[in-house]
């Protein structure tokens, strides 16, 4: 790994927080991560464009047998049955998910965060995970029911109670969140499906403006800085309704967290929802419809 991270090429200029504004941005704080990449190198459109796989350091080896397991599935659907047993064996069924539900502390589930994320992304849950990939890619959210600017602001607070508050941040959840990364990464180069190694996918939004790094979007071509978790669309139809504009990126496959499919949960998939690690992505945007 170390080899390939000293060939990656460096990260392009308009990458880069504009003079006077570093302070404020939390592009400037990056911090070390888990999965051997520099952090600024892993946000930029430069890795975008010359991914490698991600591994979350010592998850694969502390799962071994949930991955040995997973070594015999022959189907993305048996793939997905092996997992969600393996998962729900080391951490505990939901409670309305058993018949015999038992009186216990609430143990916070992966699946719990995925549906608070499908709700609202902006909610404790999705705090959770901002707060993990921070941890785990070394990325900082900008974005947190408004702007995460300067440090420390209200903003700020609520962001960094709502990302450990107990509700939501037990039962092992970062670990949790590692084994579910490195699944939905197994599961892509296992069956070739939705990558294997780009995905051209779509979002809508409101205030493209606000998210641009460098470029004219009336071009249809420019660098927006995404959240450090960000939700996308497999459907350029279902992504205009959620903005005026709509941006097409292609995303690398080893910065996919979750697919549609990955689980048998019904979980994302009446907008076809994919969830990927952020950073700078070069897009193709049109104002209104195609």
């Amino acid at each position: 790994m170390r080899s390939l991270t000293r060939e990656a090429p460096a990260t392009p200029e308009h990458d880069l927080p504009p003079d006077g504004q570093a302070a404020d941005s939390p592009v400037a704080w990056y911090r070390g991560n888990m999965v051997g990449v520099p952090t600024d190198i892993l946000a930029s459109t430069a890795f975008n464009q010359h991914p490698v796989a991600l591994h979350i350091h010592g998850t694969r080896e502390s799962q071994t047998t949930l991955f040995r397991h997973l070594a015999s599935c022959q189907t993305q659907e048996e793939a997905a049955e092996v997992f969600q047993y393996g998962m729900a064996q080391q951490f505990g069924r939901d409670q309305a998910d058993t018949d015999h539900p038992i009186p216990l502390r609430y143990h916070t589930s992966y699946l719990d965060l995925l549906r608070g994320w499908g709700f609202d992304a902006n909610s404790p849950q999705g705090a959770v995970l901002k707060g993990w990939v921070e941890s785990r890619f070394g990325l900082m959210p900008t974005f947190h029911k408004e702007t995460l600017g300067r440090f420390p602001s209200p903003a700020w607070v609520t962001y960094l109670e709502e990302k450990v508050h107990s509700r939501f941040h037990n039962n092992a959840i970062n670990f949790q969140l590692d084994t579910l990364f490195e699944y939905c990464q197994w599961s892509i180069r296992r069956f070739g499906e939705p990558g294997p190694s780009r995905i051209r996918l779509w979002r809508g939004t409101n205030n493209l403006e606000e998210q641009l790094v460098h470029g004219d979007p009336a071009s249809h071509r420019c660098v927006m800085r995404f959240n450090n978790l960000v939700s996308f669309t497999a459907s350029a139809e279902r992504a205009e309704e959620f903005g005026d504009w709509l941006v097409e990126v292609t995303v690398p496959a080893s910065k996919v967290l979750f697919h549609p499919g990955l689980l048998s949960e019904p979980l994302l998939n009446s907008e076809n929802e994919y969830i990927v690690i952020g950073g700078n992505y070069t897009v193709r945007a049109w104002h209104g419809y195609l």
